[in-house]
């Protein structure tokens, strides 16, 4: 919100495109590593195979990030030129690396306390990072004063150092300093994880192709509306992701001991209730989306109004897709869930590619809603094959939420004191 206010449309576009490469690349690494981690450490009861896979997991994200630094280094300032961001784009990678070099730590000490089913250290990890983020920004919208976007990328790194000195702090009972990375172990995880780690690519890429194409055939600066809207759908979206993380490690148990039909039920449940508190939020910003935009970006975001409303019902219709890949790689079948991103991403290239020529500004916009429909349907029937997931189950699971919601608002209001005896 602040930022929105005082970063011009420019910088703000460039602010976004940089949010969403160093996104994509932390996500997609994650999908790689934590993913496996989660699964091998979760499903162990021996401590040095556990260790083994903490060691192994930790010194593959060191090379990936290793990697990422070095395409940074020699790549940097062909991929800002081809963003049309230039020079200022690259400037922000740069100040960036010691974030980037820190989240090799954050995100595993993350996969350490998610294995052990222990979400307080990352809640808190999280916490401190963002609100430090916040708390630079805040400064400088109090005392009116500018800031360069290289410093942003700067506080980013600062923030992260924190967050993973806290994360630490809560992860040290489950530490058990022994390292003994084992060559069996990179493998397996690799063959688990590779799959993983396209689909988080392809998916991470998909998830920002509106602004990475709005960006390469317009303008920075018209990524700037884009990431106004992207960042109030966040809020509607944030429910879907917090239960990824902690569904996939239930799921992965639920596979190895109580089948397939606890995973369907899990599954049906959780959906039910993203979409029980996605609904509801969504129709409201449909009806009302210059008044949300006005609140929380400014009368300037008014004309991003129509992508807004659009990313709301790309917001419910997404749902059921993105727990269904978490579902895929749970039970073990990674490659389909590849197979199915692949085909996603193809169809949202095309689709964003034509729209972009035919409706312009928009164009990005009505190309993500078309192809989350389309990619929707085929994404239900795989998963309706694959775990026999009901609809009518979800939908039931659904009114059930609303009854007993009702219910108990209905017996807090209308509840009756207490008698003196």
């Amino acid at each position: 919100m602040l930022l929105l206010r005082f970063l011009t449309e420019s910088q703000l576009g460039t602010w976004a495109l940089f949010l969403a490469v160093t996104t994509i690349f932390e996500t997609t690494k994650s999908g790689l590593l934590k993913n496996a981690h989660i699964k091998y450490v979760s499903s162990s009861f021996d401590a040095s195979e556990k260790s083994a896979v903490a060691s192994t997991s930790l010194i593959i994200n060191a090379v990936i990030s290793i990697l990422f630094l070095a395409f940074v280094l020699f790549f940097g300032n062909w991929l800002g030129n081809m963003l049309n961001a230039g020079k200022e784009f690259t400037k922000l990678l740069y100040w960036f690396f010691p974030g980037m070099i820190s989240m090799i730590f954050f995100s595993h000490f993350e996969a350490i306390q998610q294995s052990h089913f222990d979400f307080k250290g990352v809640f808190t990890g999280h916490l401190v990072r963002q609100l430090t983020f916040s708390l630079f920004i805040f400064y400088h919208f109090l005392f009116d004063s500018g800031v360069a976007l290289h410093y942003l990328a700067l506080y980013q790194s600062i923030s992260i150092i924190l967050g993973t000195t806290t994360i630490f702090i809560y992860s040290r009972k489950y530490l058990l300093y022994h390292f003994n990375p084992t060559k069996i172990w990179a493998k397996r995880i690799i063959n688990f994880g590779g799959y993983i780690f396209g689909s988080g690519l392809i998916s991470n890429i998909v998830s920002n192709l509106d602004q990475i194409m709005t960006a390469t055939y317009l303008t920075p600066k018209s990524v700037a509306y884009y990431h106004a809207a992207t960042r109030i759908n966040g809020f509607v979206d944030l429910p879907s992701y917090a239960a990824s993380e902690i569904l996939f490690p239930k799921m992965s148990l639920a596979s190895e001991i109580e089948g397939i039909n606890k995973v369907r039920y899990l599954y049906e449940k959780m959906v039910s209730i993203l979409l029980s508190i996605v609904i509801p939020t969504a129709i409201f910003v449909i009806i009302f989306p210059k008044m949300v935009l006005n609140i929380i970006a400014g009368t300037q975001y008014s004309i991003a109004a129509p992508i807004l409303q659009l990313y709301m019902l790309n917001s419910i219709l997404g749902t059921l897709q993105n727990q269904a890949a978490n579902v895929l790689n749970s039970i073990g079948k990674p490659a389909l869930c590849f197979k199915l991103n692949v085909v996603s991403l193809t169809a949202k290239i095309i689709i964003t590619y034509i729209c972009l020529v035919s409706f312009g500004f928009y164009g990005a916009a009505i190309g993500t809603l078309t192809t989350t429909i389309t990619a929707g349907i085929v994404w239900y029937i795989v998963i309706r094959r694959e775990i026999g997931v009901s609809i009518q189950h979800i939908l039931k699971y659904i009114l059930d939420f609303y009854k007993i919601t009702y219910t108990r608002i209905k017996f807090l209001i209308f509840k009756q004191p207490n008698k003196p005896n």
